[in-house]
């Protein structure tokens, strides 16, 4: 848990178009609106999904600025864009990436090169694959008389490249955890012999970890972004 695309993806869209996150709508892999999409899953949230979204907003900067030098009559070469606002360099004229949007739409404001509308689209595919790296250290007690495990202690440093939102990363690292100390204590691939039928298929045959025997955890992170996508970021959901 804690991939929440609809967090992530206006965070990266508003710190780089200087947009507040209250007018980006996310609308993610669903068939009924757009042409194609899977959602997301294992750790493709950031490291591809946001990828992809960095380069299509490299995309609308870049139209954008085409657009911002016919509006204010100078060289592509001397549009600056930051905070949301395209500015001829060295001088105090500028027009808003939303004026800009606008003027997008009205064909007699933009040149006849240009096709109408800020609109992108881009897709993004990892040459090599990334991966996380830190380490994980638990203190924990077995009771000799009735095998019940305790897990006192929990401590994480991990590297995961980029961090888009710190809370976010915390919340997967808590549910990656949380996950494998299920897998370790909790749960179990039991077979019946004779037929091969399994016999532990839901929750109802075997246990999952609750909030009692998820230890406190301490979080630390040591990011060193990562040279194989735009975003500089690692994998994190599997992490714990």
């Amino acid at each position: 848990g804690g991939k929440s695309p609809a967090t992530l993806y206006p965070q990266i869209v508003s710190e780089r178009l200087g947009l507040g996150v209250e007018n980006i709508r996310v609308i993610e892999g669903d068939t009924d609106k757009l042409s194609w999409g899977t959602g997301t899953g294992a750790a493709r949230t950031a490291t591809i999904g946001g990828s992809a979204v960095y380069k299509a907003v490299d995309k609308v900067i870049e139209k954008g600025r085409r657009i911002a030098a016919h509006l204010l009559e100078a060289a592509e070469a001397d549009i600056e864009f930051k905070d949301g606002q395209y500015r001829v360099a060295g001088t105090d004229r500028q027009i808003g990436l939303v004026d800009v949007a606008k003027a997008s739409f009205v064909r007699a404001r933009v040149p006849a090169e240009i096709e109408l509308g800020l609109m992108e689209l881009t897709d993004y595919t990892p040459e090599i694959p990334n991966f996380p790296t830190g380490r994980h250290i638990c203190e924990v007690e077995i009771d000799p008389g009735t095998g019940t495990i305790e897990v006192l202690s929990y401590a994480v440093v991990d590297d995961v490249g980029t961090v888009v939102n710190p809370l976010l990363l915390e919340g997967q690292i808590h549910g990656g955890v949380a996950q494998g100390l299920g897998q370790a204590i909790c749960e179990e691939v039991v077979y019946d012999r004779d037929s091969g039928q399994l016999l532990t298929g839901s929750f109802m045959d075997y246990a999952m970890p609750r909030a009692g025997g998820v230890p406190p955890m301490r979080v630390g992170n040591r990011p060193v972004p990562t040279g194989l996508n735009p975003l500089g970021a690692k994998g994190a959901g599997e992490a714990g």
